[in-house]
């Protein structure tokens, strides 16, 4: 990797960390800089997985008086911690070729995620009285897609979450942060350990995540959240129909 390169990613991290700090998503932005860069689409994800991981600590910080006598979480946190656990066993196991083809459509599911994220929010708005292993389920399967692809996962979270808990607003994001960095933490961990993890790339998107996100939550307010959510959607609608060309 180039001196060109590290800087593109450098400045990709900025524009991340602040797009994820004022609407979610960013990491819609690190996989194809990743891409452009000359990394194979699964080494891109891996090492997006591994970077974008350092971000959700703050997320947690933040929240962290809201997660007080959250018992659910001694359930959840475990169920979605396996569940990455098998996702990320999953995208080690699938041939490149495979995920060629899987990468554009999974990039196409999350810009979909992004696009529809107050009419998913609305739809599962009044949870239902589910059993508790069907709650364990939906939370392992939330694991399972972000071990395998971490893009949107916090929009992902947030609609499940809404779906299987009855509790305030606040104390479902300060979850959704704590599920966020359960997910980041044995993702990073599984692929560090067992992934074709790309750390210069690692090493040049970590800190310009860190500056996007303190200048995103310092300046966001001045930003319109749903206009920008909208650009990161059409970024990665565009994205998608590329990654379909270059697989076909």
């Amino acid at each position: 990797m180039d001196l060109a390169q590290a800087l593109l990613l450098l400045a990709a991290g900025v524009v991340t960390g602040a797009v994820n700090a004022v609407a979610g998503g960013g990491s819609l932005m690190t996989f194809p800089a990743l891409l452009s860069v000359g990394l194979a689409p699964i080494t891109a994800s891996v090492t997006n997985s591994v970077s974008v991981a350092f971000g959700y600590v703050g997320g947690v910080i933040s929240t962290r008086r809201d997660l007080k006598r959250q018992i659910v979480l001694r359930k959840l946190l475990p169920a979605v911690m396996g569940g990455t656990v098998v996702g990320c066993a999953l995208l080690l196991g699938t041939p490149q070729k495979v995920f060629d083809f899987v990468a554009p459509a999974l990039v196409l599911i999350a810009s979909l995620i992004m696009a529809f994220q107050e009419r998913i929010t609305r739809l599962v708005a009044a949870p239902h009285n589910q059993p508790a292993w069907a709650k364990m389920a939906a939370v392992f399967a939330i694991g399972m897609y972000g071990g395998y692809f971490i893009s949107a996962i916090g929009v992902v979270i947030m609609a499940v979450l809404g779906l299987v808990l009855s509790d305030e607003i606040r104390r479902i994001v300060a979850t959704k942060n704590m599920l966020q960095l359960g997910i980041g933490a044995t993702a990073a961990t599984a692929y560090a350990l067992f992934g074709p993890v790309e750390w210069r790339a690692v090493l040049a998107l970590v800190p310009g995540t860190l500056v996007g996100g303190f200048l995103g939550g310092h300046f966001g307010r001045r930003l319109a959240a749903r206009t920008l959510r909208w650009i990161v959607v059409g970024f990665g609608l565009v994205v998608s129909a590329l990654l379909f060309a270059r697989a076909i």
